[in-house]
């Protein structure tokens, strides 16, 4: 692997983002403006304690933003990600312990020495915007043109979670030998667990087609996930899906598409919200925790691909139980990769108009936030 790094530069701390309140306000006007533009295809974002943010970019490139400036040159150029299909740079996460230790995680998609396409997950040390020490905590992920998954993030237990797609091969979803069509939950250190629900394996749920999304609802630790539906398998479209995710239960793919069975055999978990025959392509997610936008605060946040939008699901107390949807900003800014809350509150959504679907209009691929008019 050989990292290509910008020249090193000191960053100034950002003050902390101010302490939300607890007083109820009635609900504020919110606008749209755009953060960044001319990114290509940025993936995940990322925001360290000292105010800077890190960017994803799927060709393989990890960006990094200083006083709201993004500095032209990367933090790393990775030589060895495969920009294929859906494959490249995809999924980022800074350790839980990154003021102290500065490790930071990427998943990426990279091919063997005969040419086959995997996924791994590599440990970086980052200083002064530079990376160094790559560790491979998981290796051989298979890959495919297609369903790598690629969200990593860690948990509030302190474990790093990891959606790997079934790259294709739809029954290795249901394989507990196969990394294939799981999410999979390890230490920091790439060990594994001794809490998780399968014996000596990093599997946390499985009978996954390609996730892509995942939240923990605040108050609760319960974790959700999006994942994408069916195109054109097994004759079926669409029936994207919301998960509540828990650990060793089977999601249910391919012997179920959502809640359309396809074959028998295998007692599935239906999802919480089924997009039906539309197609949603759902990706990264957020819950609302701040109170900037009051009228949105507890709602979970999803973001749309092929469904160009941004989802808004309501949960009922026990979290099992979807109470209202609703579709924001739909057709506006084309294909949405993610959502991610900011330290203070503002929305962060990332674009994917460069991403070969798409229909790029000037100055796309964008980081658009979202927060009250007028802040």
């Amino acid at each position: 692997m050989t990292i290509a790094s910008s020249p090193s530069a000191g960053v100034s701390p950002t003050p902390a983002p101010p302490t939300a309140t607890t007083a109820p306000r009635g609900p504020v006007p919110v606008t749209v403006t755009t953060f960044l533009s001319n990114l290509e295809v940025p993936w995940d974002i990322a925001f360290a304690p000292d105010g800077r943010i890190f960017i994803t970019e799927r060709p393989g490139r990890l960006r990094v933003v200083i006083q709201n400036q993004l500095r032209p040159e990367p933090v790393a150029t990775l030589s060895d990600v495969a920009a294929t299909g859906e494959g490249g740079l995809l999924g980022l996460a800074l350790d839980p312990d990154f003021t102290h230790n500065h490790y930071l995680y990427l998943y990426y998609t990279t091919r063997t020495a005969n040419g086959a396409l995997v996924n791994r997950v590599v440990r970086f040390t980052e200083r002064d915007n530079q990376l160094t020490d790559p560790t491979v905590l998981l290796d051989g992920i298979p890959g495919a043109v297609l369903h790598n998954g690629g969200r990593i993030a860690f948990g509030p237990d302190g474990k790093l979670y990891i959606t790997v797609g079934d790259a294709r091969n739809p029954n290795a979803a249901q394989d507990l030998r196969s990394p294939s069509g799981k999410i999979l939950r390890i230490n920091p250190d790439g060990s594994i667990p001794s809490d998780n629900p399968f014996p000596n394996s990093p599997i946390w749920s499985y009978g996954h087609r390609n996730p892509q999304g995942l939240a923990w609802r605040p108050g609760t630790g319960q974790l959700y996930e999006t994942e994408h539906g069916p195109s054109g398998e097994f004759g079926l479209y669409a029936h994207d899906e919301l998960n509540l995710i828990e650990p060793g239960k089977n999601y249910g793919w391919p012997a179920y598409a959502s809640d359309v069975r396809i074959s028998g055999g295998v007692d599935a978990v239906p999802p919480l919200l089924d997009s039906g025959n539309q197609t949603w392509a759902p990706s990264g997610m957020t819950f609302v925790s701040h109170d900037r936008i009051p009228q949105w605060q507890g709602s979970l946040l999803f973001a749309g691909l092929r469904g160009e939008g941004l989802w808004r699901v309501t949960l009922s107390a026990d979290g099992r139980r979807v109470t209202g949807t609703e579709v924001l900003y739909q057709g506006q800014f084309g294909r949405l990769r993610t959502v991610v809350e900011g330290p203070d509150g503002t929305l962060y959504v990332l674009t994917n108009n460069r991403d070969g679907r798409g229909s790029p209009q000037q100055g796309d691929d964008r980081v658009l936030l979202i927060k009250p008019a007028g802040s």
